[in-house]
């Protein structure tokens, strides 16, 4: 079966997400480490990802852990520092696949209030055919229920949607369910996967020739 729409997780594939480099610039590896090894912000983070308020979730936590408190509170303040920068080479991807006509869907673990924010400083955000966040869809990657939601939403069956994502675990379910996959390292593996898919030529993917 052809491919009929391509879904993008958004997180180290469209904007780098490392909030441990964040921490470590700001605070100091050790300090950082510490502070992981007390608070599971992760798991922290999943609850906004689920659909809780970003700054009462991450205040909340901050006042539990009052050693750590000023920095916690940074998850939220800075949030936009850890969320960056934007991947050129991956919004080139999408934006050949839209010019292409290729229908092109976002699936993300993303909050509420923090992809509102990151609205307002990704433009290419707002390019997406459909948008599947998972704070307002009350379901998180990698559980099925996100992967069906999509696939009833869009009515294309699972082997129609070609799905990259940073995290095998993400990509596995996905892999169950039919979809094809794409375990997202870097720009220029994806690009490869989209020329052979038929998706884009080498040239529309940016590559030389020959290195398809």
């Amino acid at each position: 079966m052809s491919i009929e729409a391509v879904i993008f997780d958004i997180g180290n594939v469209l904007i780098e997400w490392q909030p441990e480099r964040f921490y470590d610039a700001a605070i100091g590896r050790d300090r950082r480490e510490a502070m992981f090894a007390a608070v599971d912000l992760h798991a922290m983070n999943d609850l906004v990802d689920r659909g809780e308020n970003f700054q009462t979730t991450v205040y909340a936590t901050a006042e539990e852990y009052p050693d750590f408190a000023a920095e916690i509170r940074m998850w939220h303040d800075n949030w936009i520092e850890m969320a960056s920068p934007a991947i050129p080479g991956s919004i080139e991807l999408l934006r050949a696949l839209k010019a292409k006509g290729v229908p092109v869907f976002a699936l993300s673990n993303f909050g509420i209030e923090s992809f509102e924010y990151a609205e307002t400083k990704y433009d290419f955000l707002g390019e997406f055919d459909r948008r599947y966040v998972s704070g307002h869809m009350g379901v998180i990657k990698p559980d099925p229920e996100i992967y069906e939601i999509v696939e009833l939403d869009t009515g294309i069956k699972p082997a129609g949607l070609l799905f990259t994502d940073d995290r095998m675990d993400n990509i596995r379910v996905a892999e169950g369910r039919g979809w094809a996959t794409h375990l997202f390292e870097g720009p220029e593996g994806w690009a490869r996967k989209l020329v052979e898919q038929g998706l884009l030529t080498t040239a529309e993917a940016g590559l030389a020739p020959g290195t398809a």
